[in-house]
């Protein structure tokens, strides 16, 4: 997996939680840039402690599952894909109510679930011209400037607009099927 190939799953693991940065920004009256950095650094933050936890898991099973370790990748990632096409497909469910600490948390921990079955993929993964670690840090810093911006674009949008959840959900469809054709483009590298 290289550098663009790392950014596009950044990318596809963040739309969860950009989904949920456009909701609260609907909801928020005032957004200082305190405000905005502490949510994107909880977001951010849980996103790559997720796959780096994923990643150590992973590590410890390597030599055993070895000889199938593109098929746990493969299947890995279109689980999570499709997991997310499928929310991508519900209804809206009501988190732009609150903007409290401990909702923060469960969402950055709920948004980053994911990325833990991607970390433990990325233990059967080689990785060319990019470290695991430092695409562990690039999907962190992902998800930080990307809530921070579906927040303030959120915001800016208001809370009476209908674009800004169906554009959230739009970008979940997205983040699975990046997430889908990524775990194929494995299973096709390696068995070419």
């Amino acid at each position: 997996m290289g550098f663009l190939a790392v950014l596009f799953l950044a990318l596809a693991l963040a739309m969860d939680a950009f989904a949920v940065s456009l909701c609260k920004g609907f909801g928020a009256r005032k957004l200082d840039f305190k405000a905005c950095f502490i949510f994107g650094a909880y977001f951010g933050g849980f996103a790559a402690l997720m796959p780096s936890v994923g990643y150590l898991v992973g590590e410890g099973f390597r030599e055993v599952v070895d000889k199938i370790d593109h098929w746990i990748a493969l299947f890995l990632l279109v689980f999570v894909g499709a997991k997310m096409i499928k929310e991508s497909r519900q209804a809206q469910n009501n988190v732009c109510e609150r903007f409290e600490l401990k909702t923060i948390l469960a969402l950055a921990l709920a948004t980053s679930i994911d990325a833990f079955a991607v970390g433990v993929s990325f233990a059967f993964v080689e990785f060319r011209g990019i470290t695991v670690w430092q695409s562990i840090a690039m999907i962190g810093l992902t998800s930080f400037f990307i809530c921070i911006f579906g927040l303030r674009l959120g915001n800016k949008l208001g809370c009476e607009s209908c674009f800004g959840a169906r554009l959230g959900k739009k970008a979940e469809f997205i983040g699975g099927l990046v997430l889908i054709l990524l775990g194929f483009k494995i299973i096709i590298e390696h068995l070419s």
